[in-house]
């Protein structure tokens, strides 16, 4: 692995050891919000400031610049999955193993933007549908019992906030990063996220034992 990569993981891992998992997942302090302002806040702030969902929407605009002329499926495809995630656990369907599945689809995303950006638009895809409705579940915890109108102020929240971070990270990257898909910097910052998504994976296991 190249020298970068390491580093920029290393970098990540000593970040992301220092946060307050309880203060990432809940930017709202894991109140309900009673107010459209509040639902729609809250649907801003818990994407940014959940470090593991920032890393996924970074890897998702990271491979999404590799995509060619139709990149913008694959932030739309993520987007689409995640509502249906927030729809799902807000109609009370359980998803085993759920902080898991956040955390692992985050590096397997982040593995495929180091070792193989230019996996078929499917493939990749499947993995976004995946992520996306996994992460859309996690999303909709702080909102579970609100009332419709703060509900909908959320959800819009999550889908500004979201298809803003993955399309301008897509756009940014196809301007910063040679276009060769095995280029150092583009495998280093996919790495960076990668290196994210196996912390909170031990996190997700520490907090079984």
């Amino acid at each position: 692995m190249p020298t970068i990569v390491r580093l920029a993981m290393f970098a990540a891992l000593a970040a992301v050891l220092t946060i307050n998992p309880a203060f990432a997942h809940h930017p709202t302090g894991g109140a309900t919000p009673t107010t459209f302002l509040e639902g729609l806040l809250s649907g801003f702030g818990h994407p940014v400031l959940g470090l593991d969902h920032l890393a996924a929407l970074v890897v998702v605009g990271l491979l999404a610049s590799r995509a060619g002329r139709g990149w913008f499926i694959l932030p739309a495809l993520w987007i689409a999955a995640m509502g249906l995630g927030v729809v799902a656990h807000l109609g009370s369907v359980d998803l085993p193993g759920a902080e898991f599945l956040v955390a692992g689809s985050l590096l397997v995303i982040a593995l495929i933007g180091v070792f193989n950006p230019s996996l078929p638009l499917a493939v990749t895809g499947s993995a976004f549908a995946v992520g996306g409705f996994a992460h859309g579940h996690a999303l909709a915890e702080t909102v579970i019992g609100a009332e419709p109108m703060p509900l909908a102020a959320h959800l819009i929240g999550l889908v500004v906030i979201q298809a803003a971070i993955t399309t301008g990270i897509a756009v940014a990257a196809r301007r910063l990063f040679p276009a060769a898909a095995d280029a150092p910097a583009f495998r280093a910052a996919a790495g960076a996220m990668g290196a994210v998504g196996l912390v909170f994976l031990v996190i997700a296991a520490r907090s079984l034992a």
